[in-house]
């Protein structure tokens, strides 16, 4: 595992996890959530992260630990105001892994067969609370809300390129939200999936 120690604090990186126990860690649904919530509001401390996700404070701290001991997130010793106060920030950017780097052992394809279906599960419900939410919450978005799906016909290769400019699609739009232009950006879900199949 890299050093986290000795990368800068806004280093912005894509991580390829390829180590199962990493990849049970992140999966984790709190866990998950806590590292999105690190990675869209920034560095945090287990109380203000509790408060997000409206877990107990101490439940928040043991997943923290989990997530430290992956070397997911890292202490910012630096923003603490005493010894006491502990904040967390993300180690990457953002991870991305693949099925085929865990089929060589049983243990770790079942897990990644685990986190790819509690993966899909969590994509899916952030949508579902947003059709769920009240009407004026919708309104206010007008007509940005979006889905879309579409069959295409594609060799292997041709899904790899369309997956690979969906992420610098979506690379590009994340720079967005660090601008300071005076407009209110406010997070916004956006996932996409490809596979082969049938109507």
């Amino acid at each position: 595992m890299p050093d986290s120690s000795s990368r800068p604090h806004d280093f912005r990186t894509r991580r390829q996890i390829t180590d199962s126990r990493v990849l049970a860690a992140m999966s984790h649904p709190l866990r998950r959530r806590l590292l999105d919530a690190l990675a869209l509001d920034g560095a945090a401390t287990a109380s203000a992260l509790a408060d997000a996700t409206g877990q107990a404070v101490g439940n928040v701290s043991h997943h923290l630990k989990v997530l430290a001991a992956a070397d997911l997130i890292e202490e910012a010793p630096e923003l603490a105001r005493d010894r006491r106060e502990r904040w967390w920030r993300e180690v990457s950017e953002s991870y991305q892994w693949s099925s085929e780097d865990f089929q060589d052992d049983p243990a770790s394809e079942a897990i990644a067969q685990a986190a790819l279906s509690l993966n899909l599960d969590r994509q899916f419900d952030h949508v579902r609370r947003w059709y769920a939410a009240p009407d004026d919450e919708r309104t206010a978005w007008g007509k940005g809300p979006f889905s879309v799906s579409w069959w295409l016909k594609l060799t292997p290769d041709e899904l790899g390129e369309l997956s690979r400019e969906l992420v610098e699609l979506f690379e590009r739009w994340d720079e967005r939200k660090d601008r300071d232009d005076g407009n209110v950006r406010e997070p916004v879900f956006v996932f996409a999936n490809g596979a082969p199949g049938r109507p």
